[in-house]
């Protein structure tokens, strides 16, 4: 899952031009919400010897995005905080969450690694296909149906054109998109069991990561530039008094391309 900036706050970049994400309110990304859901009906569904795992790498406060999903129903949570993660592009992230998903099945295998289709900060969608290139295993991805029986799991992906049925055998990666089922709201019951159920704060040293291998200095990509968005300003009124109205709006449409 991924901590984000709150898209209904103000936003802004750091003087090094990556995202501020200290100084600005955060939340678990919505689109995440969609991969707990599924991860807890599939819980559900296989029952209660199924363990739920929330993994989030992000800087202090993005524990709250692990809290949530603790409160969701998610078992157990984990945070992967460290000083030089900051500013890490899609390659070095995808490599801290592949270590911290490796740690945390050492002892319990890992089934079915779940995210969310894309998150609603950086719209990358391609740290799912990048986990399962770093742990070895098949994707499945952009689901907006899953299915499962025993260690089968079957998804359909809608395109734009046409309509995907994909099988595949656990484990694997699996993305969900935002038609796979609305997200279920914390309880109050579930906002108390998730006082008590563990949640572990991890650093690089501790998933055996270089801290060169990370951080904005080795990322592929760059911001170059950022700019303000606009002030916004008052709409332009079309008048129907002469009969001129609908020609007139046609004419701004169509100067705008909308038509």
């Amino acid at each position: 899952m991924k901590y984000v900036p709150d898209a209904t706050a103000d936003r802004q970049f750091e003087s090094d031009k990556t995202v501020d994400r200290v100084g600005v309110d955060g939340l678990l990304s919505e689109l995440d919400e969609y991969a707990v859901e599924q991860a807890l009906q599939l819980k559900e569904k296989a029952g209660d010897d199924t363990l739920v795992t929330a993994l989030c790498v992000g800087p202090e406060k993005a524990v709250d995005a692990v809290r949530k999903a603790l409160q969701m129903g998610a078992d157990e949570g984990v945070h992967v905080v460290d000083d030089a993660i900051a500013g890490s592009d899609a390659a070095a992230t995808s490599l801290v969450l592949a270590k911290a998903i490796e740690k945390a099945g050492a002892e319990t295998k890992v089934d079915l690694v779940v995210c969310g289709m894309a998150s609603t900060d950086g719209v990358m969608s391609v740290i799912p296909a990048m986990l399962a290139e770093r742990l070895d295993l098949p994707q499945v991805t952009l689901a907006s149906v899953i299915e499962t029986q025993g260690d089968q799991v079957r998804v359909k992906r809608d395109g734009d054109t046409a309509t995907e049925v994909i099988g595949a055998t656990m484990p694997l990666v699996l993305s969900v998109t935002d038609q796979s089922g609305e997200a279920r709201y914390p309880s109050f019951k579930g906002i108390m069991a998730a006082k008590k159920k563990p949640l572990e704060t991890w650093s690089l040293s501790d998933l055996g990561v270089d801290a060169g291998q990370v951080g904005l200095s080795v990322a592929w990509t760059e911001v170059q530039e950022t700019t303000a968005r606009p002030p916004r300003t008052a709409g332009e009124i079309v008048k129907d008094e002469d009969g001129s109205g609908a020609t007139a709006l046609a004419e701004f449409l169509a100067s705008k391309k909308f038509i």
